[in-house]
């Protein structure tokens, strides 16, 4: 049997509730009562039974995380900033992901039942009442992260429709205007947003839209590049829904002896690490993933200072970030040779 914590009272010559209010940082403790209590249970090694700890006080200081995928920069970077957030909190992680599929996510929240106490999700299937209250307990506090529209619950995201026509006007600003989009998935909510933003901008200037599907990833982006290759009217600029996609579609376009950006220019949207460092660098809306994540479990653990629910456009605010993959028409000339 392992150290208890009657073995730590004993050896401390203290009452078992003084050891449990010095471990637990309670402040009606001497500060030499709290030294010896740590101490002796240090040297015992002593491990508090938690599981026992959230029988006693009703908490698990767990948060549940789940996401539609764990694959790629923008989710390690999402994660990144939940993580940091989480370990100054005193507060542990359970993470799950559903891979686009809902009978996945439906079971994975249902698995998280009694074993967190409250709950941060990425999901399009939100806008279903019926969903959540299937799958999540009406009394466990949940954040939703980029739900597009109005939702029931508290939700903090990325404003992605102004991001996109940002984007579009500055690619408009340098004189392209054969600008095709490469789409995310149907179901993504920040994909919706981002396409609906590409397609106002070009409607209020005019110009006609050019479309093709992606799934986020660089296998969708590059054959994007290669369903541009194989056209005989072939766009001036693309604009890809993230940066993986806008990444696998240079390669594409690179290997078919089309040059970035003075044949066809490529934007993207996230910022991911690996934007900077491709060649050529990548022009993008920048998104501060990870503090979109620290700002959902903030707004998780500290409910009285968010905002109210209803709103999932607030928040974050993307950033153009001009590199070398959009051209140098801003500068008055013809794109690079």
């Amino acid at each position: 049997m392992g150290v208890t914590i009657k073995d730590v009272a004993k050896a401390a010559n203290v009452s078992v509730a003084t050891v449990s209010r010095a471990l637990n940082g309670h402040q009606n403790v001497a500060e030499p009562v709290r030294e010896r209590v740590v101490a002796v249970a240090a040297e015992l090694r002593y491990s508090p039974h938690h599981a026992a700890r959230s029988l006693s006080s009703r908490r698990t200081q767990t948060v549940g995380v789940v996401l539609p995928d764990l694959h790629g920069e923008f989710f390690s970077e999402l994660m990144r900033g939940i993580d940091q957030v989480a370990r100054t909190r005193g507060q542990h992680l359970l993470v799950s992901s559903y891979h686009g599929n809902p009978e996945a996510q439906g079971a994975a929240l249902r698995a998280m039942r009694g074993r967190v106490d409250g709950l941060l999700l990425m999901s399009p299937y939100v806008h279903d009442a019926d969903f959540l209250s299937r799958n999540v307990d009406a009394s466990l506090p949940v954040v939703l992260m980029n739900a597009a529209g109005p939702v029931e619950r508290l939700s903090i995201g990325i404003d992605n429709y102004n991001g996109a026509r940002e984007m579009v006007q500055h690619l408009l600003g340098l004189g392209y205007r054969r600008i095709a989009f490469v789409g995310g998935p149907a179901d993504n909510d920040d994909a919706r947003e981002r396409l609906r933003g590409y397609r106002d901008a070009l409607a209020d200037a005019g110009v006609a839209p050019s479309e093709l599907p992606g799934s986020f990833d660089e296998a969708s982006g590059h054959l994007a590049g290669q369903t541009l290759l194989a056209m005989e009217a072939r766009p001036d600029a693309v604009f890809a829904a993230n940066d993986t996609m806008a990444i696998g579609c240079i390669y594409a376009l690179g290997r078919g002896g089309v040059r970035t950006p003075a044949e066809i220019a490529v934007v993207g949207f996230d910022d991911i690490p690996l934007a900077r460092y491709v060649h050529p660098t990548l022009t993008t809306m920048r998104v501060d993933i990870a503090e979109l994540g620290a700002r959902a479990l903030r707004a998780l653990l500290d409910p009285d200072g968010s905002p109210p629910a209803g709103n999932a456009s607030r928040g974050l605010q993307p950033v153009l970030v001009v590199r070398e993959s959009c051209g140098t028409r801003a500068l008055g000339g013809p794109p690079a040779v």
